[in-house]
């Protein structure tokens, strides 16, 4: 038994450093802990010599007498057991359901065949290489396999090797934990009795020892995101937002969102997806990135400084103003503080009445005898010129300048000219644009009235207002 306890620790040991430098590597690893029973009986022989320890017990040649297969199961009488663990397995996946496993036994031998014996210390170590079905039945709960491999046996004090062959099945309670039976047949050539016999086990294999760098519960060799926690369904990959589409087809995927927008919300439900809807909160239309048009003036509300009433958009959706209320738009209005007609552009009609009192007003400015200065009673008169020409500020006017019939020709054109300038200038200082204003002399060529008396020279002597159509 002191052999048995040695190679229990020494293979426990080499279990250990195993599985500690298994964790690395990609592919599952397994280990397995449980009995064996060794089994001479069913193995046929005839006339052996010797025994491992000594050629006779009771004066009595050890002859086994069994078929190969006969008394299978007779556990009671030919099957050597301790009530101890007895064997541990240590197994490798290689890839299309091939596992290569190193196999420790310890054992104590009463019996062989029908003999009785001295305990005698049974140790086995082999390697094995099998073939599971588990794989082609769909990772079925019930997975047998098949086997073969080779090992070395110590008898007591004798040791020989063996080619074995085995069959046994896994019963799967778990993704990683499956009760273990296995039935190996260990052929020797060396020709004594107990060279030649039948190992089972029985025992609990738990697999292990794939990497999984980012702790998903998916082994890396299965992960598509490896350096990512993901879910099975992903094939490892996540779903950050729990929207149903994994991060890396999803175009906003810390935000829930929809198949058919890539994983991004629709918040507003217009049909366009947020990333893109330049108002995500609001029902809008495509045309519009997303935005609505409330007022339907073809501007988009976040555009539009009139949202809820039409407008023009060169006037950022808002209706043109119309502050005189003349029907004409003030963007159109010449005179957009001043009712007009849309004839004149907005501005008020000059009417003949207005146009005859501008004129009234304009033949009674005064002057100094022979000269163009105005005197200083007229500009009352002036005053209320420049009242009417503001009322009509898109109108242009002509200031005409008149002599008597006394005098010569170029002192009367000159003095009429200079005459009308003085009140074209006397407007322009008082703000009226120097562009309505058109000043023409006509000396004595215009009278009104007859020369021949001095009433009629007096009337003569005038300054006109008029409005220039030119």
């Amino acid at each position: 038994m002191k052999h048995l306890n040695i190679l229990l620790v020494s293979v426990l040991f080499i279990v250990g450093v195993g599985v500690t430098n298994a964790q690395d590597q990609n592919n599952p690893w397994s280990i397995e802990v449980g009995v064996n029973a060794v089994d001479f009986f069913p193995i046929q022989e005839s006339d052996y010599g010797r025994y491992p320890t000594m050629e006779t017990l009771n004066g009595n040649d050890y002859t086994t007498k069994g078929g190969l297969f006969e008394k299978y199961l007779n556990v009671g009488d030919h099957w050597n057991m301790v009530p101890t663990i007895s064997a541990i397995k240590v197994g490798r996946y290689v890839g299309n359901g091939f596992t290569f496993v190193a196999v420790g036994t310890v054992n104590k031998i009463e019996k062989v065949g029908d003999y009785s014996v001295d305990d005698l210390a049974y140790i086995g170590v082999d390697g094995e290489v099998k073939y599971s079905f588990r794989e082609l039945l769909n990772d079925c709960w019930f997975a047998p396999y098949l086997g073969a491999g080779g090992g070395y046996t110590w008898l007591d004090n004798i040791g020989f090797g063996t080619a074995n062959a085995l069959v046994g099945v896994d019963f799967w309670v778990s993704e990683h934990l499956a009760l273990s039976f296995q039935s190996t047949y260990k052929h020797s050539f060396e020709d004594f009795v107990g060279a030649t016999h039948f190992q089972h086990t029985a025992g609990v294999k738990f697999e292990f020892g794939g990497k999984d760098t980012d702790g998903d519960g998916i082994y890396d060799y299965e992960d598509e995101c490896p350096l990512i926690p993901g879910l099975p369904e992903f094939n490892g990959c996540p779903d950050t937002d729990g929207d149903g589409i994994e991060d890396r087809y999803d175009e906003c995927p810390y935000t829930p969102g929809l198949p058919e927008f890539n994983g991004c919300p629709d918040t507003d439900g217009d049909g366009i997806p947020d990333l893109l809807d330049a108002c995500p909160l609001i029902p809008g239309l495509p045309e519009f990135d997303g935005c609505p048009d409330t007022d339907g003036d073809g501007l988009p509300d976040n555009l539009d400084d009139c949202p809820l009433v039409p407008g023009p958009i060169a006037n950022n959706g808002c209706p043109w103003g119309d502050r005189d209320g003349d029907g004409v738009w003030d963007k159109d209005d010449l005179c957009p503080d001043i009712p007009g007609t849309v004839a004149n552009f907005g501005c008020p009609e000059v009417t003949e009445s207005i146009k005859e009192a501008l004129n009234a007003y304009a033949k009674t400015i005064l002057f100094n005898v022979d000269k163009a200065t105005i005197l200083e009673e007229s500009a009352e008169i002036l005053n209320n010129i420049i009242d009417i020409m503001n009322d009509y500020p898109n109108a242009n006017f002509l200031i005409e300048g008149h002599c008597d019939g006394y005098g010569s020709v170029e002192l009367n054109n000159k003095l009429s000219v200079d005459r009308a300038v003085s009140v074209e200038n006397y407007l322009q200082s008082k703000g009226i644009s120097d562009e309505r204003l058109t000043s023409k002399g006509f000396g004595k060529s215009n009278p009104l009235y007859t020369n021949k008396t001095r009433e009629g020279r007096a009337k003569n002597r005038r300054v006109e207002i008029s409005l220039n159509k030119n």
